[in-house]
Formats: structure tokens, C-alpha cells, sequence
């Protein structure tokens, strides 16, 4: 519990600070989203790749149970949109809500708290791998189109670019001079309180409505989510640690960048920033469960 008064209080309160601006203040979001998206996102992905540390069998281990979950999960809600003859933007943003999980700021402390330095190192391979899924793949599946055009819009951003970027340079294991390398952290440290400011706002200026959608994209990242990499990590025989760290990560809310994405590249940023917010009030009661679930207290 004190990892989840951690963490989620923090965004709470810039969220609502973000709110109450919104209320008093006319404030323009799309230059807001821009920024974050062309500037400030692609600096805090760049960064967290170029420090990255792990190892080989983490890597390994984390990547496969990584994919079969997120495989799983999006099969799970196109044959639920189906079933339910869902709109196509609703079936989008429940994919997006199920396949986008907070597994930076809040799911590396969450970690961190639960399992420690060891448990913290794995965990920043599941945060690359939901990186590379979340910016190098959610722009064009967000934008919609064919799957060349898809692949050209995503190939084109800069966020995809700073994502491949920051895995070479680490590779390369590339030293800057005059510690540009900590102007470019600044930056990048700039966007997770941009991002929550930015989704107050946007809370704001659209009425809060408890409905149908919020509440099913908060299960599937919330209940589904968890669930399925518990099976995959069963399945895989993964050791305890890297099963631990596989299913608390994927137990996260929904993450902020899903907004953000929607915000810029969507059509249902509101829904979506509505979806956000209810998931990660909901970690309090649904995280704890998921602690008992992996061995924790």
C-alpha cells in the first residue's frame, strides 16, 4: 500500500493542479501536445533508453512473456469488438487503453517499492518493451490507415526516432561532450508533469462521465492485463523474479502517453483521458490484489 500512496498520490495531485487551471484559465492543448509529443517525449525516451542497464537472460525471458501477454490481450479485444459490434473508434480505444500501460513513472517505482533493486533492473526491460510498442507501433495504429501509410507516419516521428537512437547510443556505449546528455534528461524529465498537467486540463474541459467504456478499459488493463501475464509467466516457466516483475508491471493503469497520443494523433482524446484517470484511482483496490497474487504483501 505505501508503494501505491507513492506513486499515485504524486499524479493525482499534478492532475488536479492541471484541473484547476483548466477551470480558471483558457489554455491552448493542441500547442501543449505538440510540445510533448515532438520535443519533450522524445528526449525522456532517448534518455531512458541510452541509461538502460540489464541483462541478456532478463531481457530474454521478459521480451517473450512480454509479447505473449500484449498478443493475447489484443486478440482478446478484437474478438471482443466483434463480439459486442463495438464501434471502430470504441474497439481502438479499448485496445489502446488494454495495450498501453504505465510502466515508467509509475510502474518502475511500483517495482522499485515491491521488489526492490533487483526486481527494478527487470523492470526497465518491460518499460523499453512497452516503449518500443507504445511509440514505435500506437502512433499509426492510433492514426489509423493502411498499414504502409502506418508504417511511413511512425517512421517519420521523432519519437520513433529518439527510441532507436537511444538503444544505438547505448550499444555503442557513446559518451557526450559538455554533458549534453543531461540537457537532453532535463528535457525529458520535463514531460511526465507536462503530460499530467496537460491531461487535467483536458479533464477540465469535458464532463466527467463514469461509463461503460472507462470502467471495461480499466478492467482489461487493470484485471485482464495482470491475469494474462500471470498464465504466460506459468506457461514459460519464468523464474520467480522475472514473474513477479512481468505481472505487477502489466498490473499498472492505464498510461498518461495514451492520452497523449490520442490527444494528437485520435479522435476520442477525451475518452480516453477519462479512461486514464478512473484506471489509476482503481490501482488502490485492484493493485493490492495482484501483490497477494505474485507471493508479495
Amino acid at each position: 500500500m505505501e508503494a501505491l500512496l507513492n506513486t499515485v498520490f504524486p499524479v493525482a495531485l499534478v492532475v488536479l493542479s492541471g484541473y484547476l487551471l483548466g477551470r480558471r484559465v483558457a489554455m491552448d492543448l493542441p500547442t501543449l501536445s505538440r510540445l510533448t509529443v515532438y520535443l519533450l517525449v522524445p528526449a525522456l525516451i532517448f534518455d531512458a533508453m541510452y541509461r538502460a542497464s540489464f541483462t541478456r537472460e532478463g531481457l530474454l525471458g521478459l521480451a517473450l512473456g512480454f509479447f505473449l501477454t500484449y498478443g493475447g490481450l489484443y486478440l482478446f479485444v478484437a474478438l471482443l469488438a466483434r463480439l459486442f459490434r463495438l464501434s471502430h473508434e470504441a474497439g481502438k480505444g479499448l485496445a489502446v487503453s488494454a495495450l498501453f500501460p504505465n510502466s515508467g513513472n509509475m510502474g518502475l517505482s511500483l517495482t522499485y517499492f515491491a521488489l526492490g533493486e533487483a526486481g527494478l533492473r527487470l523492470a526497465v526491460v518491460y518499460f523499453i518493451l512497452s516503449s518500443v510498442l507504445m511509440f514505435g507501433l500506437g502512433p499509426a495504429f492510433i492514426r489509423g490507415g493502411g498499414v504502409l501509410e502506418g508504417l511511413r507516419f511512425t517512421l517519420r516521428l521523432p519519437l520513433f526516432h529518439a527510441l532507436l537512437l537511444g538503444l544505438l547510443f547505448r550499444a555503442l556505449e557513446v559518451s557526450f561532450p559538455f554533458r549534453l546528455d543531461e540537457g537532453v534528461r532535463l528535457m525529458g524529465q520535463a514531460a511526465i508533469p507536462v503530460l499530467l498537467l496537460t491531461l487535467g486540463m483536458q479533464m477540465a474541459k469535458t464532463p466527467f462521465r463514469l461509463g461503460a467504456f472507462e470502467l471495461t478499459a480499466s478492467a482489461l488493463r487493470l484485471l485482464l492485463a495482470p491475469l494474462f501475464a500471470y498464465l504466460v509467466g506459468l506457461l514459460l516457466g519464468l523464474p520467480r523474479l522475472e514473474h513477479q516483475v512481468l505481472v505487477l508491471q502489466s498490473a499498472t493503469p492505464i498510461a498518461v502517453n495514451a492520452f497523449l497520443l490520442s490527444q494528437e494523433f485520435g479522435k476520442d482524446a477525451a475518452r480516453m483521458g477519462r479512461s486514464v484517470v478512473v484506471s489509476t484511482f482503481l490501482a488502490f483496490l485492484t493493485v493490492p490484489l495482484v501483490l497477494l497474487l505474485i507471493g508479495l504483501r
